[in-house]
């Protein structure tokens, strides 16, 4: 069996969540910040990701961090060229902790129009999805963000990312769409309406060998994006945390069976560079756990 297959069988049959590894240049600092390490720790972006490869090192090395409960992790393009105790990093998550390892492959986000934010254009993703192709990566990620239910601008998201997306699955990848609602926008549910209606569009549009997941905010409706999970090009449907605390994530997340956890600062809560050994286990292992059991639901 191929690790494509047998990846693919975890994520669509095991119960657990996936790890949001991948904040890139712009969020690596906020991350840091909330790990306890601040910006005159670091001189320039090659220490900062130092710093922030340590971190993730870290928690992946972690006791608590492994297949049983963590199915997959994304990473930055930054940590995919990196080594976890001597071995590249998705190898390692692969082959020594049974984890999936998907690839952030955006660049970031467009400026705001039309109530969202596009992402900005990917010139090199060819050459990202040839050299995740080299090593045991199974999908990838790439985020987009909505901040208000504007037909056109939902459309455009959705439009992008599913134009992307199947460039992604030509190359033998599963794609995760990422059109991020804004938590507070004071029209949250107008735009989840918009939202499934336009992925739904898209979705039934896909052939027979192409598939793909889904990682939306969390819906005011529970239950609401049921269509979604039920569909049979989604792998599965998971979910961002997007500013929620991780009580609250979890909540809501168990709030809408069969939608699993993606989560970046709610997973991370708690976690400090100047804990020892033992608390930062312990705390990560409470992390997990809690996260684990919101994704069983």
């Amino acid at each position: 069996m191929s690790s494509f297959t047998e990846q693919l069988a975890k994520i669509k049959t095991e119960k657990g969540f996936i790890a949001a590894l991948d904040q890139s240049g712009g969020s690596t600092p906020k991350a840091l910040r909330l790990y306890g390490v601040s910006e005159d720790a670091y001189n320039g972006d090659e220490e900062m990701f130092d710093m922030v490869h340590k971190m993730r090192t870290r928690i992946v090395t972690a006791p608590a961090f492994n297949g049983q409960r963590v199915l997959g992790a994304i990473l930055f393009e930054n940590t995919l060229d990196r080594d976890i105790q001597g071995v590249p990093s998705a190898t390692y998550l692969w082959q020594e902790l049974s984890v999936v390892p998907f690839l952030k492959v955006d660049k970031g986000l467009a400026a705001l129009e039309q109530g969202v934010q596009l992402m900005k254009p990917m010139p090199q993703l060819g050459e990202l999805l040839e050299k995740a192709k080299q090593q045991p990566v199974f999908g990838t990620k790439m985020r987009s963000f909505i901040a208000e239910a504007n037909e056109a601008g939902i459309s455009a998201v959705v439009d992008q990312q599913f134009e992307v997306g199947k460039q992604i699955i030509a190359a033998g990848l599963v794609p995760i769409i990422e059109p991020e609602v804004d938590i507070n926008s004071p029209t949250k549910a107008e735009a989840e309406t918009i939202l499934k209606a336009k992925i739904l569009e898209h979705l039934d549009q896909l052939g027979d060998d192409e598939l793909v997941m889904l990682k939306l905010t969390l819906p005011e409706e529970a239950c609401f994006y049921q269509d979604l999970i039920n569909h049979p090009k989604v792998v599965k449907v998971v979910a961002l945390s997007g500013g929620y605390s991780r009580d609250d994530a979890n909540s809501k997340c168990a709030a809408n069976p069969g939608i699993i956890a993606s989560f970046s600062r709610a997973l991370t809560e708690g976690l400090s560079a100047q804990q020892s050994d033992e608390e930062f286990n312990a705390s990560l292992d409470t992390a997990i756990d809690s996260i684990y059991q919101a994704s069983a639901t």
